[in-house]
């Protein structure tokens, strides 16, 4: 500003010099973050700004309905585009707002006052605000709510203006089907982006009456994230792309459960867990059904085996395990005797309560025949068979009628069946059992079987385990092999086991007095596509919302929803092309599969045969 002449020239003050130290020099010559982490350029544009070569482009909300729903925000938080969020939360004195409050009650009292003397209708509008303040007043007044200036800016990131204007397009549209209104901070594009940095600084002041309820609807910051340190890949997470990443040994227990319609990918999805346990050092053993794993098992270097009536492989249902430390031998004996009268209710078509003492009794004096007692090492004691307990019913009063009806299973048709010494070799770190040719009588029968003899080799020795059940509704139909399944699942924590249980008939597993129990003692559930039929059992099992209702309806092969403890994502499971190749259901693929491997082969032996005939080393 220039002086005027008539008041004369004013002094200038000296400046004053102060010393300069050599570090001083240093320091003002060093390289500050903000010179780091700066762009090379900044262009300020009155829609957005160019930095670098990234376009940012600010929005800020300007209007919200009367009523905010929980975690309204969540969709926008969880979108799978990059930008940043700011909220500010201004506190307002009570004694103020109250004051203002007040004027604004009166002045919307007036209004209604004078349309009531001039005789026009009542207007809803004037009602409810009038209401909305009453209420707020009362609130305020009683320190149950608090009112804030309320400020939400969000920073949209791009590479051009086209995608600029469909992300503000996206974000606005999810908004406004809430009744939640935004604006770009037009002009004031570089005040909106400072306002976004972690600065918290509020350069935009754009500012909303908001009491506490509204404003706690926006908190948590509720991501759907299910990524752990540890553990393996489960899936995508669908709500934002993140990793589905879990160990389900760090959960409670370590069971889970698995409902889908046939061809919706459970199996897939299980041999997919089952491929990458093994990675990770997890022993797995598979009761197989329809016969699905064997090329798995193949694959990895697993054993397989194949239960049915003509079968090489045997396993005795006496056979007890050898006790631990932390066991008696007779607990274990009794323990055994329970469970093999659990079997012969399934083998015999149920037993009366006479025929259940007396099947206990000689079942004990079976095992004194072979010199078992709690005494015998039972490492090397040979077991008795299914023949030895006939021999015992058969002398025993009131057994007359039980050894008969054992004869089919010791010298009939199905005599191969339970009635040999156990052959199986069970050191690999994968176990199949299949069960598929079994005759569909007796295939409850095998599968009891084959839990109770993986039970006892459970049992035996103390290391991370995962046994996978599928088409668990063939047990879950018989009580006794539905309580047999549901104590393997209370007990499966103490001998560091997970229990994987699949099906696909949801009310015959629902159905059952177990079914429930099951879920519940399982920390991890996996929810693939439904039925129309089954979907309210499973809606009511795991009080799924509306929107999860539909999601499962609808949800395409290997897509659902994973449960893990008290969180829940949608999922999409996803294996590589190697893995696919080694876990397929699909029967084209494995054809292809079947195919190339025979190709290979011919090759192979074509090429070793030209080697012979030129005289080389085959």
């Amino acid at each position: 500003m220039t002086p005027l002449p008539f008041l004369g020239k004013k002094k200038t003050p000296e400046p004053e010099i102060l010393p300069v130290f050599p570090e001083e020099i240093y320091q003002s010559g060093l390289t500050t973050l903000r010179d780091i982490v700066a762009p090379a350029a900044l262009e300020i544009n009155p829609s957005f700004l160019r930095l670098g070569e990234k376009l940012v482009r600010t929005l800020f909300v300007f209007s919200y309905p009367r009523y905010l729903q929980t975690n309204w925000f969540s969709p926008v938080i969880n979108l799978d585009k990059v930008f940043d969020i700011s909220f500010f939360i201004h506190p307002v004195d009570t004694a103020v707002i109250l004051s203002t409050l007040r004027k604004q009650v009166a002045r919307v009292q007036s209004q209604i006052s004078m349309r009531e003397e001039k005789g026009l209708v009542r207007d809803p509008i004037l009602d409810t605000a009038y209401r909305d303040l009453e209420e707020l007043r009362d609130r305020l007044q009683q320190a149950r709510e608090r009112l804030f200036n309320f400020g939400l800016y969000l920073s949209l990131y791009g590479s051009t203006i086209e995608e600029l204007d469909k992300a503000e397009s996206e974000i606005r549209s999810m908004l406004e089907a809430r009744l939640i209104y935004v604006k770009p901070a037009l002009f004031q594009q570089e005040e909106g982006f400072n306002s976004t940095l972690p600065l918290n600084t509020d350069r935009l002041a754009i500012h909303s009456y908001l009491n506490s309820g509204p404003i706690s609807s926006t908190f948590p910051f509720v991501s759907f994230d299910l990524t752990s340190n540890r553990g393996i890949l489960y899936g995508i997470n669908r709500h934002n792309n993140s990793l589905v990443l879990f160990d389900r040994f760090s959960l409670p227990n370590a069971n889970s459960v698995t409902f889908a319609v046939s061809g919706a990918g459970k199996s897939y999805a299980t041999k997919l867990e089952v491929l990458r346990s093994l990675m990770f050092g997890v022993d797995v053993i598979i009761i197989d059904p329809e016969r699905e794993y064997q090329y798995l098992a193949e694959t990895v270097g697993g054993a397989y085996f194949n239960i049915s009536l003509t079968s090489p492989n045997h396993i005795n249902p006496f056979d007890l395990p050898i006790p631990r430390e932390d066991e008696s031998p007779s607990d274990v004996l009794r323990s055994n005797i329970v469970n093999l009268i659990g079997f012969f209710r399934i083998l015999l078509g149920g037993l009366s309560p006479q025929e259940d003492a007396i099947l206990d009794r000689a079942i004990t004096e079976t095992y004194a025949s072979r010199d078992v007692t709690p005494d015998t090492d039972f490492s090397t004691a040979v077991m008795p068979t299914l023949s030895d307990l006939e021999l015992v019913l058969a002398a025993t009063e009131g057994g007359e009628d039980l050894a008969v009806r054992l004869k089919k299973y010791t010298q009939g048709t199905w005599a191969g069946f339970v009635n040999q010494q156990t052959n199986l070799d069970v050191k690999n770190r994968l176990i199949a059992f299949s069960v598929r040719d079994m005759e569909e009588e007796l295939r409850p029968v095998a599968m009891y079987i084959v839990l109770h003899y993986i039970w006892n080799l459970v049992r035996s020795e103390l290391k991370r385990r995962l046994l996978v059940v599928d088409e668990a509704w063939w047990l879950m139909r018989y009580e006794d092999g539905a309580s047999f399944l549901y104590g393997i699942a209370k007990r499966a924590r103490k001998y560091y086991l997970g229990l994987a249980t699949i099906t696909q008939d949801v009310a015959d597993f629902m159905g059952s007095p177990y079914g429930k129990p099951l879920v519940t003692n399982s920390s991890l559930q996996l929810l693939l596509r439904q039925s129309p039929a089954t979907i309210s059992t499973v809606v009511e099992t795991f009080n799924l919302t509306q929107e999860e209702k539909f999601l499962l309806l609808e949800s395409e092969v290997g897509e659902g929803i994973f449960f893990a403890g008290l969180k829940h994502v949608a999922i999409k499971v996803i294996a590589s092309y190697t893995e696919d190749q080694v876990i397929t259901s699909d029967p084209s693929q494995l054809l292809l599969i079947k195919k190339a491997k025979e190709e290979f082969a011919q090759s192979h032996a074509g090429g070793a045969g030209k080697e012979k005939e030129d005289g080389g080393t085959p």
